[in-house]
């Protein structure tokens, strides 16, 4: 099997579709709304970790989380299908779009979960999967997050090197369009409580103070 590991440029990208992936626009755990628009005390993250399906299950076991939705993002093709991006041929990373309320949950609280549940050191994948939909990604949607994230990436470093880990290969981006994976996708491992999903972190726990609301 060959594995994409090079990102196409623009011109070069499958040239996906007008519209979007129609989806339930309830989720299935939390009941919240999956489309927006959400309440207006709420706040949004994205995150990209690997294989979205544990990635989802694990952000919305958190309190404070209102919404999670698995998607694609930071990529050049509009609305893509799940298998457009596996061939590594739209760009997308496999993501993860957070609805969250920050009287309830620290961004900050978010990012320590990021850091501390994948290894940000493998570039193209995770694990077992690789390709370029496998990468790991931070995408901020404020100044106030973009800092959060730089800053706890500094912090994060210098205790994954001493353990033993290369430098970090997370890309730290301007939230881009967000498109919703396949209904079948969302909540996967909600509705199919034997379905396998490795997500697995280095063991290297967040200095103080990542995970500590201000």
């Amino acid at each position: 099997m060959i594995f994409k590991t090079e990102l196409p440029d623009a011109d070069s990208a499958l040239p996906g579709r007008d519209s979007p992936m129609p989806i339930t626009d309830r989720h299935a755990v939390l009941g919240g709304t999956l489309l927006p628009p959400y309440p207006e005390n709420m706040q949004s993250a994205m995150f990209g970790m690997g294989c979205f399906w544990g990635v989802e299950r694990l952000f919305w076991r958190i309190n404070g989380v209102y919404s999670t939705a698995v998607g694609y993002a930071a990529g050049s093709t509009p609305h893509p299908t799940y298998h457009e991006v596996c061939t590594g041929q739209t760009g997308h990373n496999e993501v993860v779009y957070v609805v969250f309320d920050p009287s309830q949950l620290h961004y900050h609280q978010l990012l320590s979960l990021f850091w501390e549940n994948h290894d940000p050191t493998q570039g193209m994948r995770q694990g077992n999967d690789r390709g370029t939909q496998y990468r790991s990604g931070i995408y901020v949607f404020d100044a106030g997050q973009r800092t959060a994230a730089h800053e706890s990436l500094a912090q994060f470093q210098p205790s994954l090197t001493k353990a033993g880990f290369g430098a970090i290969t997370t890309e730290i981006v301007d939230a881009p369009e967000f498109y919703f994976a396949e209904d079948y996708h969302q909540q996967y491992l909600h509705k199919n409580p034997a379905g396998y999903c490795g997500m697995g972190g280095t063991g290297v726990a967040c200095p103080l103070g990542i995970g500590v609301p201000s």
